[in-house]
This record gives structure tokens, C-alpha cells and sequence, in this order.
């Protein structure tokens, strides 16, 4: 059976050390990889956007002529909604609202530069923050790992 992966990354490095990587970088990012029957998955915590959760899917490391391919296939998604930033935003739009319609309604514009402030501020708490952090971005950590190497020793000996 062959795994036809969503997303992969090619490795200059051996593929034992490519699952050092690959196990470094899961610890680093807060992922869970589990190995049964010799086959192993990642449970990848993951953001989109206003929507956080978890991806999970086999994992392997395969050789390759030029070293190993680390390889990611997502099976099962659980995402939901960060319920706190999309009440911000609707406060943010209600408050952008007479911002946007005092010259048609002269009586507003006393509330229009608070309302202008509740926009900006929906603006700055939410919409420039917004990231995204999936299957690609941890096998650029993994691609990151494997250049670093193993970790070196403690010289201090603990």
C-alpha cells in the first residue's frame, strides 16, 4: 500500500536522522507522534485563520537516492471556531457601522469616532494576528531540524 502524501519534504539526511528530526520537531511544536505496528502518526496541532484544532494522519520517512523524504498525509481534521476573537469582530463591525453612515444620518456623528476606535481596535486585536500554522510550516521545522543536526550533549554532564 502506498502512501500518496498531501504534503512531504525532501531531506539531504539519513532517514534515522530525519526521524530524529521529525520527533524533535513534533516535541518542539507540541505534536504527538505515536508508532503501532511499525507505522506511525502525527497528531498535529494546527491554526487557519480564526479556526484552531487538530490534524491527524500517517507520517513515514522513506529513503531516497539524495537522502530521505519525510512524508504527511492528513486523514482526520478537528477544527473549531475561536469563539472570543469572532465576538470581537462583530463588536469591531456594529462599532464601524456609524462610522461608515453619519453623513447620511447627521445624528450619529457624535458615536462615529468611538465607533471608528471599536473598528480599529477589532483590527488590531484580531485581524492582524491571524496566522496560520499547518502541515507545511511543521515540515519546514523538520527541514530546519534536520539541517541543525542532533542536539549536542550536555558537557556539564546533566
Amino acid at each position: 500500500m502506498s502512501l500518496d502524501p498531501d504534503y512531504a519534504i525532501d531531506l539531504p539526511v539519513r532517514p534515522d536522522a530525519a526521524l530524529s528530526a521529525l520527533r524533535r520537531a513534533a516535541e518542539d511544536w507540541g505534536a504527538e507522534l505515536s508508532t503501532e505496528d511499525g507505522k506511525s502518526r502525527l497528531h498535529l496541532p494546527v491554526v487557519h485563520g480564526l479556526k484552531r484544532g487538530r490534524v491527524s494522519g500517517p507520517v513515514r520517512v522513506e529513503a531516497t537516492a539524495e537522502g530521505s523524504r519525510v512524508a504527511f498525509q492528513p486523514g482526520e481534521s478537528r477544527l473549531y471556531i475561536q469563539t472570543a476573537s469572532v465576538f470581537i469582530l462583530i463588536v469591531a463591525i456594529l462599532g464601524a457601522l456609524p462610522t461608515i453612515l453619519w453623513p447620511f444620518f447627521p445624528g450619529l456623528l457624535p458615536v462615529a469616532p468611538f465607533g471608528a476606535i471599536l473598528a480599529l481596535g477589532g483590527w488590531f486585536l484580531v485581524l492582524s494576528r491571524l496566522r496560520n500554522s499547518g502541515p507545511d510550516e511543521f515540515l519546514a521545522v523538520v527541514g530546519a531540524q534536520a539541517e541543525a543536526g542532533p542536539p549536542a550533549a550536555d558537557p556539564a554532564g546533566a
